[in-house]
Formats: structure tokens, sequence, C-alpha cells
């Protein structure tokens, strides 16, 4: 019998989701178990306790458990919105980014010949909205759909557009912001159901050289075959992070869609979100680990922390480049540590991430 349990709730979206946590108490101590899955669907069961342990570990790691899925906008309220009841209330900013599914290398091959989508580099950076109001405020907004501040020179820059806005884009540091999709502008209303073709259009009328300012950019489109091509070939000689194909005529729709979507990135390089398991403090190295479909952590090998960026802390999360994945041992092969991430969850880091190749394999491909 469950000694304390919970049931949570995320709708975001297109998302509905459902999220059950309990203490079950038996034979030799109790144990921490989960379910989860779309509500009104069968649910997935889980366990953060392989074995019984003491009363007051399970109830640590149950708490644990429920505030890293009320950090991510679970809540108890069927019909809530995201983070109510949570310390994060205050700042829900009711604004939600569009996020985009992978695709294979046969699929961005179909895209590029296809003259309806669009092709855009795939920037490396932080998803972030700005929001101008008519009075001049500005803010940002992040993939959680959180209010947070943005660095001085791009807040100026926002100021500087003399319209009200809510522009998307990437957040790539303190004095450079690449914007790609305008949701809501004073001369329009909100654009969110216009074509893409249209929104960016009226993006670059806002976002030009010196109306902006340096620290906000627009970000180009490809939109025929033949420019595609080229931008595609551009981008992989200069060993960008991939790119990012767009149906010209569709809706912004928020959320991630469960498969496909109106917006798909290809990568020409992997990375993945990771959790830091343990570090070893002389070689300047820390364990990397993922949860696996069934929500049970495993280790993805070792990752060595450049001179000029700080060791993380056990549990911190972190991005990794890497080769592929080693699909005996899930390890990650030459991976590369790029930094912290403290705008996603614990929840992101999963094995899903990865792009395998058996052991034994030449490596040189």
């Amino acid at each position: 019998m469950a000694t304390t349990a919970i049931t949570l709730y995320l709708k975001q979206g297109t998302s509905d989701k459902v999220y059950r946590a309990a203490i079950e108490e038996g034979e030799g101590g109790y144990t921490v178990t989960f379910a989860y899955g779309r509500r009104g669907a069968a649910m997935t069961p889980g366990t953060k306790t392989p074995t019984p342990v003491p009363l007051a570990q399970a109830q640590a790691l149950y708490g644990a458990l429920v505030r890293e899925k009320q950090a991510k906008g679970y809540s108890q309220g069927a019909d809530t919105a995201p983070f109510v009841g949570t310390p994060k209330e205050a700042a829900v900013s009711g604004e939600l980014p569009q996020l985009l599914n992978s695709i294979d290398v046969a699929e961005a091959s179909e895209l590029l010949a296809d003259p309806g989508w669009w092709l855009q580099e795939k920037v490396d950076g932080r998803r972030v909205m700005i929001c101008r109001t008519t009075s001049g405020e500005v803010w940002g907004i992040n993939r959680k759909g959180l209010r947070v501040a943005l660095p001085e020179p791009i807040a100026k820059a926002a100021a500087a557009l003399g319209v009200a806005c809510l522009i998307d884009g990437e957040l790539i540091s303190s004095t450079d912001y690449v914007a790609f999709d305008l949701l809501k502008v004073a001369t329009y209303g909100d654009l969110r159901e216009r074509p893409y073709s249209d929104r960016w259009a009226a993006l670059a009328a806002i976002v030009c050289p010196g109306k902006a300012g340096a620290a906000i950019r627009l970000l180009g489109a490809a939109d025929t075959p033949e420019t595609k091509a080229r931008l595609y070939t551009e981008l992989v000689a200069r060993k960008a992070e991939g790119v990012v194909f767009k149906l010209a005529s569709a809706p912004y729709t928020a959320g991630r869609p469960n498969s496909g979507g109106t917006q798909r990135k290809y990568k020409f390089v992997q990375s993945a979100s990771c959790l830091v398991m343990n570090v070893t403090g002389g070689r300047r190295s820390v364990g990397l680990a993922l949860y696996d479909g069934a929500g049970v952590l495993v280790e993805a090998g070792r990752v060595s922390i450049p001179a000029n960026k700080e060791i993380p802390e056990v549990g911190a999360l972190c991005e990794v480049r890497y080769l592929y994945a080693l699909k005996a041992s899930g390890a990650l092969y030459q991976p590369f540590y790029i930094g912290l991430r403290d705008d996603i969850d614990a929840a992101a880091c999963t094995t899903a991430q990865l792009k395998y190749k058996a052991e034994g394999a030449d490596d040189a491909e």
C-alpha cells in the first residue's frame, strides 16, 4: 500500500501528460515508484529504487522527484496552467516556443528538394523569446515559458525596435541574439496562424540593419531547392551545428509534436544533454548519466572538462558533443564538454537523444 502518493499534470501546447509518484511499503523497506503517460492512455511504470530502502531515503528520493517535475511545469490541478502552486508561478508568461523533432539524412535530402520547405542554419545557442511591450518594457521568455532577464545589450536593442512585438530566436551570447520568427507585432496583431513565409517577411521588416542594432540580427532563409543546396553545402563546409527545415505555409504551433511536425532539425554533429553523475577533480573529468526508457539512470561514460571551464557539480545538467554512442555500453564516443544547461530539466536527459554505432565497428567512419 502506498504511504505517500501524488498525481501531477502538465498541459502545454499539444502536450497533456500525467505523472504519478508514490512511496510503497514492502518487505525489507520502502520503494519509490512512478508512472507516466498521456492523459487517458496507458501509463508506463518505473521505479527509483530497484531494491527496498529505509523510509528516510525513500522520502528524500520522492521529494526530489516531485520537485523535479514541478520545476518542469507539472502541477496537482488537472486543469491548471503549468507551474501553478510552485515558486515559479509568478514568472509564467503564457507563451511557449515551437519545438522541433530530429530527422535523418534521408528525410533531410527529401526536404532539400521539396520547394514547399525553407532551410535555415541551426544556430548553437539558448532558446529565448523576446517580448517588447507598447510602453517599451522588454523581457525574455525561456523554453519553459518563464520570464527571464535579458543581457543588457540585447534588451537595449529590443527596446530600440520601436514597436510592440514577440520575437522567437536563439540567444548566442550576451551581445548576440538571432531572430528567426515573429509571433506578434503591433501592426498586424497575433501572427501565429499566418504562414511562416509571412511571419519571416514581417520579422525582416522589424529586425533590419540600423533598426534593432548589432545585438539582434535576422536569421537568413533559403526558399528554393537551388538556394537550399548552396546554403546546406556552405554550412557543412563551415562545420555548423546543423540545419532547420520549415514548412513555408505552416502556422506557429507551440510545443513539440509526437512525430514529424512543420519544423524539423537535422544535426551535422551529435550532442546530448546529460546529468553529471560523479566528479574526478584531480583529472578534471566527470561521469555522465542518462535516463533510459523506464526512467532508470544509466551511465553514459566520462568527459574531460577543458581548463577554461569550471568543473560542474554532481547533479548538474550539461551539454556534450560526441561522435556516436556505443550500442552495447551506452557510452559516448569521443565526447567533448560544451557547458552547463540551466534551461532544461533532468527529464530531458534521456537515452532517446543518442545515435548509436555497434561496438567493434570501424571508428574511422
